[in-house]
């Protein structure tokens, strides 16, 4: 990670007298980061909430920098750092926001987001205030105290689930720890969610900066380059093999190497499966496509993948979805070769690895795999493959009746009749990015806006206010089942007041859909999954409560319409794409009768089952669990 100081700080100062909140914020607004050409600002913007801790220090700050700085006002603090999140993963990583918080729970609310965002690489810079580091009263509103150690505050719980983690206990040390955080945050390696600790009372102390601290400063974002003892390897490996599957993960989007990894299979032939994460590497129509991998993939993928004799990851962690829990490769001799820009996740599966950026990697191997092709009818099976799968699609989004109210892959496929390659989808949790990464017919790199590392219930809403900031000419939708909604719709509020014109879809179905159907696999039998009254011998099992999530969504600002049937629907989501403001489609959804609703699942997923239980289901369950685990390979 390259840094290249710009222009000087303002008037030639020598030094500048300014709070250690007020040289932060200064500083922060003349970072960029630069990668092909491209400069963007690093920190585009703070979201925050007020409180003791942050309101006379970072706020004050804010107040004084003025446009310089943008600011954004969230409701809630878990919610910001999701917000913030979407921005920077639609941005390619190249623009982040900072994230602003009081102590105590305005603190502790940050972890989750800040977990999701480093489980996802992507770059976010959290300022939580702190307890006062000159302990002038002791303890105060809100501390925690901690016996065995004084210098422990609730900040510290951020330390695990950060890629850099600070606590600025003197103003001179702002400089040192503020240059470190902006080169983690542009480093595509490292980068994840950054934490500055800042105790109140230092963020108010005035303090004689240098002025070279505030001067232009861009980080170049790096590509590189395969080693060619790594290279030679890989083009050795993919000429011998008969049956190679890609598995593109999300590393090709953060790359940007989407034309690369389509001039690579178009020239090779090789198949692409797409991760979560991945999904858009190719468009849905790309003859090499072949749809979703693992638990939640397309039968042509999955197919693919148990007959792979060399499986290329291209900037994927193999997480267990993908694997499919250690069950879904079973070529007896099945090699892997991996290119990610870290050798931690290059070397998993014992596999070949390919340390670079993928865009570089990909380039490089098409380039020395100049002739060499798969064999034809290897081509023409899995081209035949997904023509049959493509036929499932259409019959799972088949609306027959325009009268009846739709299930939820129909209301899928009423937004693919309807979306252009402009068209953003936001989804996190429930049963949603199961359909969508199995049925969702991708049309442009960065439309799949699936968050799969955590899966965060909760993230949708939010995360689609920072899409739109980052695309602000692309109609945005966040897809939210009820059990998401209800866990986090504070920043409808914001969406409101910043009018960002979020296309809300909220599918009612009146319970945790997806976990139900998971329990009633594993011998749960869907025990505490519906939202229903309890019954009179103290189940769940009475008529579905009373709530109403429309209008909910219509008291917090936005415009709701509400589709009955299929035909309502249509017309709804015509209606919102079309919106210039926040506007809330709500849908109660049927459950999918004989042949509807979405294939199967077409491979494992390891959820453990009780060891010995006295209920039926329970029992059963652990048989088709034992027998699922008996095909679990170490991959060596």
């Amino acid at each position: 990670m390259t840094a290249t100081p710009g222009t000087p700080s303002p008037a030639g100062e020598a030094t500048r007298r300014l709070t250690t909140a007020q040289a932060l914020i200064a500083f922060l607004t003349r970072q960029y980061a630069e990668r092909d050409g491209e400069r963007h600002r690093l920190i585009a913007a703070t979201w925050g909430v007020f409180g003791h801790g942050n309101v006379a220090g970072i706020g004050q700050a804010l107040l004084e920098t003025g446009p310089a700085m943008p600011y954004l006002q969230g409701r809630n603090e878990q919610a910001m750092v999701h917000a913030a999140t979407g921005h920077a993963r639609q941005s390619g990583r190249l623009s982040a926001h900072a994230v602003t918080t009081s102590i105590g729970p305005g603190a502790t609310n940050l972890v989750t987001g800040a977990a999701l965002a480093t489980v996802n690489h992507l770059p976010v810079l959290l300022l939580p205030g702190d307890t006062f580091a000159t302990r002038p009263a002791d303890p105060v509103l809100q501390q925690l105290e901690v016996a065995y150690a004084g210098d422990v505050s609730v900040n510290d719980c951020l330390r695990p689930v950060s890629r850099s983690f600070d606590r600025i206990t003197r103003p001179e040390a702002l400089i040192p720890a503020a240059l470190h955080a902006m080169r983690v945050l542009a480093d595509p390696a490292e980068t994840g969610a950054v934490t500055l600790a800042l105790p109140q009372d230092v963020q108010a102390e005035a303090h004689d900066w240098p002025a070279e601290f505030f001067a232009e400063r861009v980080w170049h974002v790096r590509r590189p380059a395969p080693d060619p003892y790594e290279l030679g390897a890989a083009v050795r490996a993919v000429r011998a093999a008969r049956r190679p599957l890609v598995v593109a993960g999300g590393g090709v989007h953060h790359s940007a190497a989407e034309d690369a990894l389509a001039a690579f299979a178009a020239a090779t032939g090789i198949p692409v499966a797409s991760t979560q994460a991945g999904k858009g590497s190719l468009r849905h129509d790309h003859p090499a496509d072949v749809g979703g991998i693992g638990h939640t993939g397309t039968a042509t993928a999955d197919d693919l993948a148990r007959t792979a004799d060399l499986v290329i990851g291209i900037g994927t962690r193999y997480t267990d979805f993908t694997t499919a829990s250690g069950t879904l490769f079973q070529h007896p001799g099945v090699r892997f070769l991996n290119v990610n820009l870290t050798g931690f996740d290059a070397h998993k599966l014992a596999a070949l690895p390919l340390v670079a950026d993928a865009r570089t990697a990909l380039v490089a191997l098409t380039e020395a795999l100049a002739g060499h092709r798969t064999d034809p009818v290897y081509e023409a099976g899995y081209t035949e493959a997904k023509a049959r799968w493509e036929r499932r699609v259409d019959a799972a989004y088949a609306t027959p009746d325009p009268r009846a109210r739709p299930t939820q892959t129909q209301v899928l496929g009423l937004l693919d009749e309807l979306v252009t390659d402009e068209d953003i989808l936001v989804n996190a949790a429930g049963s949603l990015p199961g359909d969508l990464h199995k049925l969702w017919r991708t049309r442009s790199p960065r439309q799949y806006h699936v968050e799969y590392g955590y899966s965060c219930m909760g993230y949708e809403i939010p995360a689609a206010l920072g899409v739109c900031m980052a695309a602000p000419d692309r109609p945005v939708w966040a897809l939210v089942g009820d059990g998401t909604y209800l866990m986090n719709p504070t920043e409808i509020v914001t969406a409101v007041q910043e009018n960002l014109p979020v296309k809300l879809v909220i599918l009612q179905n009146h319970g945790y859909a997806s976990i139900g159907g998971l329990s009633e696999a594993t011998g749960g039998e869907r025990f505490g999954t519906d939202y229903r009254h309890r019954s009179a011998d103290g189940g769940f099992t009475g008529p579905p409560l009373p709530v109403d999530l429309a209008a909910n969504a219509a008291s917090l600002g936005m415009r709701v319409l509400r589709a009955g049937t299929v035909a309502e629907l249509r017309a709804a989501l015509a209606e919102a794409r079309v919106a210039d403001r926040p506007v809330c489609v709500h849908v109660e959804t049927e459950t999918p009768g004989d042949g509807q609703g979405p294939p199967e699942a077409q491979a494992w997923w390891d959820v453990p089952v009780a060891g010995t239980a006295t209920r039926p289901a329970a029992v059963e369950a652990r048989k088709e669990y034992e027998r699922h685990s008996a095909g679990r390979r170490r991959h060596l």
